[in-house]
């Protein structure tokens, strides 16, 4: 399985906090060179690298003399400000030895959950790639607050995936690999060296982060692989401070632990995944069983007759859950009526639509290319 890494051939890379910092938690010019030299190898074999990295507050903490990261949202964002332009520069000098440019992006939820926004994003990033720029791209966290965040750069790597439709994602960390059980609590903890797909017990075994400055831990990497499955696309979680990570695993040496994607039947679409993975619902329905049945086992897009009631405050477009009663959502899409529109046509049939609200936009109220099933994943 790890021989088919060879023919990967555009990568996104997450880097940590924990690698590009040492024990005072400033940034290390080392290993900003030790990566450079690194990517600047594989674009010369012809492989296309997308950067994913962290280190923005880790930097300003130091640069502003913080110890610890502060609570105060303002503060976090005026400690990524000042952090981010530290950051930049070590990647510019480094990168600058090789003969190449990097180029900045700084993304929000709200960026990507803009269907236009998204593909600017993508089409920006391809135009950077054609001309063999680095893109490096963070979450920003200047103007990010809680409704708009992402929450950290595991998760974003996946997104960035769909967004750079990248067919590997590597996330380097200070750890070798995931374990059946966390390595720093279980001393018998064994290394996974694959797997087929992330279950409940694995979520169990994973640490949060116990660094200054950063953000996450082995549960928010999972979490970004099963990501990155959904669409597709594997993912392997290894130890950045290994000399050459990348180049030995892209040589299929067993190192660090590689998480496979889903099959050609399960897999999303790059529009599915960002219905499931990016958007954030403004609202739920709750359908009957004989509606739920309908989207999960014939296919159908949902009409307004299985709808029941309607929760939230939405538009026409919006993306919203859809759930039974006393049980989870199982699926998600974009409202084809407002919450209002769907509170007056809701267990009505399709020809009353237009009797009632004295027109009609769809027949359905989330039309089945508009919608995606949700897995049963852990919270």
């Amino acid at each position: 399985m790890r021989s088919t890494l060879k023919q990967k051939k555009r990568l996104v890379i997450k880097i940590g906090s924990s690698i590009l910092t040492d024990a005072e938690g400033r940034l290390d010019p080392l290993v900003f060179q030790r990566l450079a030299a690194e990517a600047a190898d594989l674009q010369a074999k012809g492989r296309k690298v997308i950067l994913v990295s962290s280190g923005a507050i880790a930097a300003g903490m130091k640069r502003l003399g913080f110890a610890t990261k502060p609570h105060l949202i303002p503060q976090k964002q005026a400690m990524a400000a000042a952090g981010q332009t530290a950051l930049m520069h070590e990647y510019e000098k480094a990168f600058a030895v090789h003969g190449l440019n990097v180029a900045q992006i700084l993304l929000t939820r709200d960026d990507l959950a803009d269907r236009r926004r998204f593909l600017n994003a993508r089409h920006a990033i391809a135009e950077l790639l054609k001309w063999d720029v680095i893109p490096i791209i963070n979450e920003n966290d200047t103007v990010a607050f809680h409704e708009i965040r992402i929450g950290d750069n595991d998760n974003l790597s996946a997104l960035v995936t769909n967004v750079a439709e990248a067919d590997l994602l590597i996330i380097l960390t200070d750890i070798d690999a995931v374990f059946d059980a966390d390595p720093k609590l279980n001393k018998d903890a064994k290394r996974l060296s694959v797997i087929a797909s992330i279950d409940k017990s694995l979520y169990k075994g994973a640490s949060d982060t116990l660094r200054p400055g950063s953000t996450g831990g082995m549960r928010t990497k999972l979490e970004a692989a099963e990501k990155a499955a959904d669409y597709g696309v594997t993912t392997v979680i290894a130890n950045g401070r290994v000399a050459k990570a990348v180049e030995r695993i892209l040589d299929g040496e067993d190192l660090g632990t590689v998480i496979l994607p889903k099959d050609g039947t399960d897999r999303l679409t790059a529009k599915k995944h960002w219905l499931a993975h990016t958007l954030r619902p403004v609202g739920t329905l709750l359908v009957d069983a004989g509606a739920k049945e309908a989207l999960i086992a014939k296919g159908k897009s949902l009409l307004p007759s299985g709808v029941k009631s309607v929760e939230g405050d939405f538009s026409q477009g919006d993306p919203i859950d859809v759930k039974v009663e006393g049980e989870a959502a199982f699926a998600r899409g974009l409202s084809s009526y407002s919450s209002k529109e769907l509170g007056q046509i809701m267990g009505r049939k399709t020809g009353e639509i237009e009797k009632i609200l004295g027109y009609k936009y769809f027949d359905e109220v989330i039309h089945r290319d508009d919608m995606v099933l949700l897995s049963d994943k852990p919270k």
